[in-house]
């Protein structure tokens, strides 16, 4: 087991995470999964056919075990959470939570080792072009954390209280704390927690859609 990430992250190449995520090497994926830990970051585009709409599909997922957890949340554009089309319930752990569907999306995709963190926030919304009628996602990072350290063992009963209550901190390469966007320090606090979250079986980040009245 590597003790750190970055001893186990591969490189970076130019938008390769933007819409699968953080980009792991395979000994990343393979402690992962060796773990039953099972993350979907894709985002697709998906067509209403009734609605005669296009729009972005995202699935909540991801937990934790003691020494390593992964979390992939979603929220609106301006860091607040999202109604979930669908809570999915499994006897299954550090699965899939909830999917939803918008127009727009920002995901973050979280990955601890021990008490460090690496992290992306990505935003993605629809782009239509002139005399095309599937419009394209289009993708941009916002935030790129590396080697952030928690500030305490989370997923340790005696710190529990601590979930969604903070964030791994992160630095750039002067030492400078290096703190992502302001509207998604909420959702940061989410997806720490659902990294830090032994057997997960819920969503962190979703909320349950309005029921309109008839």
């Amino acid at each position: 087991m590597p003790h750190s990430i970055g001893e186990m992250r591969a490189p970076v190449t130019g938008s390769r995470f933007l819409l699968h995520g953080l980009s792991l090497s395979g000994a990343v994926l393979k402690a992962l999964r060796n773990r039953g830990i099972h993350c979907q970051p894709g985002v697709s585009l998906e067509h209403q056919h009734r609605a005669g709409r296009y729009v972005l599909r995202g699935v909540e997922s991801g937990g934790a075990v003691s020494d390593m957890g992964r979390a992939c949340i979603f929220v609106s554009l301006e860091g607040m959470p999202l109604p979930w089309l669908q809570k999915i319930d499994s006897f299954a752990v550090n699965g899939r939570h909830a999917i939803f569907l918008a127009e727009n999306l920002v995901r973050i995709d979280m990955l601890r080792v021990g008490r460090t963190c690496d992290v992306v926030i990505t935003a993605h919304t629809l782009s239509h072009s002139s005399g095309q009628q599937r419009p394209e996602i289009q993708s941009t990072v916002l935030f790129r954390g590396r080697d952030g350290v928690l500030p305490a063992e989370l997923w340790r009963p005696e710190h529990r209280a601590m979930r969604g209550e903070v964030v791994p901190v992160f630095y750039n390469r002067a030492g400078e704390v290096n703190d992502p966007p302001e509207a998604f320090q909420n959702a940061m606090k989410r997806a720490s927690a659902c990294v830090c979250c032994i057997g997960c079986r819920h969503s962190h980040a979703g909320i349950p859609p309005v029921q309109v009245a008839k």
